[in-house]
């Protein structure tokens, strides 16, 4: 098994090597001297852009837009607590090249590529979610099934963000083996579905200020409570 994921990650590098250059290059460097520093390092994974919007509001929001807000703050908050933080895009772009004939599954490999070339403490993915039924609403955070680190970050961060957000919310932390990063990562991954741009009055929060700071806040208290060791029930609310 760890023979195929080593091939898996070879293969990643070898197909990310043109995409990522120089640009990768230097976030892998910055990433090595923070180890070497003692520093914890978590990449956050901006989910979609470029060509790729994502899921869209009944009013046109789109959640690419939405990942990049949410990730951008979500960045600052953590290097306040002196983590290293690399973001696989902070603009409107793609992880691809034009040349590429399938955009999307270049975006996903050179995402897979430049989180094995970080090697990070864990890797959280932001994304929105979307229903057919617009009633439907919450955040959820998934995991990979076979990953028990991945899965106490999940349940950390899923904790933090009905406690301090919707204690209303009785979703719970939930494993996927279908999700592609998930499967493709070593480190610990989590992929936080804010919330649903499907909903009307949700949709409508994930672009207020106010709301999305709320919930920075609540994922990256969970990201350092995983960080310092915490279990479940010792995470505190604050």
């Amino acid at each position: 098994m760890r023979k195929k994921i080593e091939l898996c990650m070879a293969v990643f590098l070898l197909l990310a090597a043109g995409f990522l250059g120089r640009q990768g290059a230097k976030l892998v460097s910055a990433a090595k001297d923070a180890r070497d520093e003692g520093r914890y390092q978590v990449v956050i994974d901006v989910g979609h852009g470029g060509i790729d919007s994502g899921k869209v509001s009944a009013d046109g929001i789109l959640e690419k837009d939405v990942n990049l807000v949410i990730a951008k703050k979500l960045k600052v908050l953590l290097e306040q607590e002196d983590v290293c933080v690399t973001m696989t895009r902070d603009s409107d772009t793609g992880l691809y090249q034009e040349s590429d004939s399938n955009k999307k599954v270049a975006d996903l490999q050179n995402r897979c590529a430049l989180i094995e070339k970080i090697d990070p403490d864990c890797t959280v993915s932001i994304h929105q979610n979307s229903f057919s039924s617009p009633e439907v609403s919450g955040a959820q955070v998934f995991y990979f099934g076979q990953s028990a680190e991945g899965e106490m970050l999940a349940k950390l961060v899923q904790k933090s963000l009905v406690d301090r957000v919707d204690p209303e919310n009785h979703r719970q932390a939930k494993a996927n083996e279908s999700y592609y990063l998930l499967k493709r990562t070593v480190s610990p991954t989590v992929i936080v579905e804010c919330g649903f741009l499907s909903n009307p009055s949700e949709a409508s929060l994930l672009t207020s200020e106010d709301y999305q700071n709320r919930l920075v806040w609540a994922i990256h208290m969970g990201v350092m409570e995983f960080l310092n060791g915490s279990s479940v029930d010792e995470a505190e609310v604050g």
